[in-house]
């Protein structure tokens, strides 16, 4: 551990001994001619000599400041430009730092539409290692984070999550991990207003600053920050039909100063959410002849309240210091959900044999309460910053279940009843703490930085059966999991001619303990890995690109999927956690090419060992259908993607997708005689996106999304049919947009909800989840106070609470 703990500090000293080297900096701020700041200006250094070729560019901040690092001696032309003023060309000879002042821009007389209305169109840029939305200050500002998102060129949508390239994307704000359930994400999101957002970056391979865990992309929204002093406030509240209601309100506030910017939300959910799931098993003999065929219908009522409130302080210390405290708590006092189920057995000869009812009540309680403090500051006039940030974050949950088992004839006569009574505890804490510095070495900019991040959880079940509760202790158990993460990286990049060159080196080691009361100590993990990223990409010409990306990466088990939770749909039917899973290693491989920032063609291959899933496997001896987390063997897919994202003229927005893909994984059978198998797929899917912005003052705006997947894997899951979608929306604002309503009606036509199949060896089982995908949600917000203010607002969650707030099993 001293050798492990000792490299990052090495590297720190090493790094700050050169921030010290003469840095040429450009800088200067851009206002009006009435001395207002220009947000998002473009500014560029172009060569001298043709007055085209771009040498670097920036783009101005919320005050209008801008800087341009890592500059070689030379003389440049500096222009300067936003949309509604002229462009402004300044000559500048480097060779030392150099402050411009403020750089005026006047508005253009023939743009005066253009600079009132507000609605340019997104700019889509194509970097070294991601691709850049800026939606800032364009028609698409006026919506929720959520739906800017789903306009995001390669993200996509399927039952609410959000994916890159097939797979589960993570969400950062302002380079901050929002890990929460797929709902909570989506109620956050769609809380969120867009005319917060700068741009959205699309990370398909993350760098080595960010955290090795997760196997898939990464969105990170970067926000906006008026400079402007005053109150604003909004309410807002939805209402969803769908088979049930669903309602939610809230508010949120803000006031900020020279010195201080202060934030508070609330948000209430009371949702009454109803499933019904269909469920087949087949068993069979030990010779393979089939045993008896065993047919579920359940229906589950689940209600559920939850709060959810969000405080942000930040604090300007100085010119170059800044202090944010911030605290997000959510507590859901109520999730209780009542199941009934019928289950018919077949013989073999199609006959019903006999008939079981199952009765059961789930009541669950959680909270989430998650605190952060931020602390950043400049170094020096070379543009190095330091940035430090510390996290706590307490979970709690508590789930009871009670179930009744009823066995009867076919003639519907009483046989016997069984009774199964469980009580599951999880309680756990995260610390973490992580500084990063940005700086130069020459002409080359590097990041570098350290991070510990520490987990204790202990959970625990209690089990008991019969009518008299009589408890049983081989059923039950409790687990004390405790982890540790040190981790240290490096990065650095280089820009020339038409080539840009991105690489860095994480490395991580991790200490894991997990001790069972029942089978003493299950998990104990001590490893060091390293998780290169490497980024090349070549401007062919101004309308041209192509890149190739590499990198590694480890997906660690979630806290829930470690828990021995038991969870019972029915007596022969139960979900159970893994307490011996170990962590997941990918590699992914991207070719892309890039045509004007608009169409984009992706070929990649991504594989990765031990993939952490959901797999059904049936004992068909017990008669009992388990569903495990447990480790794949392994999972890999080819695939080439084609993404085209534009305005195709200025009111229609198009956004379409296709992905043609083959996808395969390998799995232990482990109640089959064969150790491992293998499924394997070609599969396509399709996502047409369509946006209207009506012609007047658009304050009136529609969609029309499409969607088409006719297979996909999940784990020994394959689907037993097509899967279509089709979504509506319009979008009307009221009082100089202070007033906003909307109504989105979801799966149409009731096609989104799709059988699964699983079939091999002497497995044959399957389900059919029937969820309310088909609704129509009614929206109104309401703005009060200077509300074209930018707001502080973001979410402040540490990269472990995801692994908290999976309930995969459930």
């Amino acid at each position: 551990m001293k050798k492990i703990t000792t490299i990052p500090a090495f590297l720190l000293l090493f790094f700050i001994s050169h921030f010290a080297e003469a840095q040429y900096v450009v800088k200067g701020e851009i206002v009006t001619d009435k001395q207002e700041p220009i947000a998002f200006a473009n500014v560029v250094l172009l060569n001298a000599e043709d007055s085209t070729t771009v040498v670097k560019g920036t783009v101005s901040e919320e005050n209008g400041a801008f800087q341009i690092s890592g500059i070689k001696p030379n003389t440049y032309l500096l222009q300067t430009s936003f949309i509604g003023f002229s462009e402004s060309k300044l000559r500048v000879a480097i060779s030392e730092n150099i402050d411009m002042g403020k750089i005026v821009l006047k508005a253009a007389k023939s743009s005066l539409t253009e600079v009132t209305v507000s609605s340019r169109k997104p700019k889509i840029e194509r970097k070294v290692d991601r691709i850049s939305f800026n939606v800032a200050n364009s028609i698409l500002s006026g919506l929720n984070t959520f739906d800017i998102l789903k306009r995001t060129p390669g993200v996509i949508v399927s039952q609410g999550q959000l994916l890159v390239k097939n797979r589960p994307a993570t969400v950062y704000i302002n380079d901050r991990k929002v890990y929460l359930s797929t709902s909570e994400l989506q109620q956050l999101l769609s809380g969120l207003s867009g005319e917060n957002i700068k741009l959205v970056e699309v990370i398909t391979t993350p760098p080595a600053k960010y955290d090795a865990e997760g196997g898939g992309a990464i969105l990170n929204i970067e926000m906006s920050k008026n400079p402007s002093i005053g109150y604003k406030g909004s309410i807002q509240a939805s209402n969803t039909q769908a088979t049930f209601p669903k309602y939610q309100v809230g508010t949120s506030q803000y006031y900020k100063t020279k010195a201080l910017n202060a934030f508070a939300s609330y948000n209430f959910n009371a949702k009454n959410i109803y499933k019904n799931d269909e469920s087949n098993v087949t068993y069979f003999e030990p010779n393979g002849a089939e045993n008896s065929t065993w047919l579920g219908n359940f229906e589950r009522d689940t209600k559920n309240y939850a709060h959810s409130l969000n405080t942000i302080l930040d604090f300007t210390l100085s010119s170059k210091s800044n202090l944010s405290l911030s605290a997000n708590l959510l507590f859901t006092p109520k999730n209780n959900s009542d199941l009934k189920g019928r289950t018919n057995i077949y013989n073999p000869s199609d006959n019903l044999d006999s008939l079981f009812t199952t009765d059961s009540r789930v009541e669950n309680e959680a909270k989430n309460l998650q605190f952060n403090a931020d602390f950043s500051t400049s170094l020096g006039e070379n543009g190095s910053t330091l940035r430090a940030q510390a996290n706590y974050i307490r979970y709690d949950d508590d789930q009871d279940q009670d179930l009744k088992t009823t066995y009867s004839y076919i003639t519907n006569d009483f046989l016997r009843e069984n009774y199964i009574t469980t009580y599951a505890k999880q309680s756990s804490d995260i610390y973490t703490g992580q500084v990063d510095i940005t700086s130069a070495i020459g002409s080359v900019p590097i990041e570098t930085g350290v991070k510990y991040s520490g987990v204790t959880s202990t959970s625990g079940l209690d089990f008991y059966e019969g009518f008299d509760r009589l408890f049983n202790d081989e059923l039950s158990d409790a687990l004390d999991y405790d982890e540790n993460i040190y981790a240290a990286y490096f990065s650095g990049s280089k820009d020339w001619e038409n080539w840009s060159v991105k690489a860095g080196l994480r490395g991580e080691y991790t200490d894991i303990t997990g001790i069972s009361d029942n089978e003493g100590l299950v998990n104990s993990q001590d490893y060091f890995n390293l998780f290169p990223t490497v980024y090349v990409m070549k401007s062919l010409n101004e309308s041209n690109s192509v890149s190739l990306e590499y990198n590694r990466r480890i997906n660690r088990p979630r806290f829930q999927s470690l828990n021995p939770y038991q969870y019972f749909i029915n007596e022969n039917n139960v979900k159970v956690g893994n307490p011996s899973l170990v962590p997941g290693i990918s590699n992914k491989i991207n070719f892309n090419y890039t045509y004007k920032g608009i169409l984009f063609f992706d070929l990649y291959w991504d594989r990765i060992k031990d993939e952490t899933t959901v797999i059904s496997f049936q004992d068909n001896q017990e008669k009992i259908l388990r569903t495990l987390n447990d480790n794949l063997d392994y999972t890999q897919q080819f695939s080439l993607d084609i993404t085209y994202a534009n305005f195709v003229n200025s009111w229609y927005y198009l956004y379409g997708y296709v992905s043609g893909f083959y996808m395969e994984n390998q799995f232990y059978a482990r109640e089959s005689a064969a150790e491992v198998y293998k499924n394997d797929i070609f599969s396509a899917f399709v996502n047409i996106q369509n946006y209207f912005y009506f012609p007047g003052d658009g304050s009136f705006s529609g969609n029309l999304n499409l969607y088409y997947l006719p297979n996909i894997l999940a784990g020994s899951y394959e689907y037993d049919k097509n899967q279509f979608g089709l979504d509506i929306g319009l979008r009307k604002t009221f009082m100089n947009k202070r007033i906003s309503v909307s109504v989105n009606a979801e799966d149409l036509l009731n096609t989104m909800n799709i059988p699964l199949q699983s079939n091999y060896l002497n497995q044959h089982n399957g389900f059919y989840a029937k969820s309310e995908t088909r609704r129509i949600t009614f929206s109104f917000k309401y703005k009060f106070g200077n509300f074209k203010l930018s707001d502080n607002n973001r979410t402040i969650e540490a990269s472990e609470t995801k692994r908290l707030q999976e309930k995969s099993i459930l």
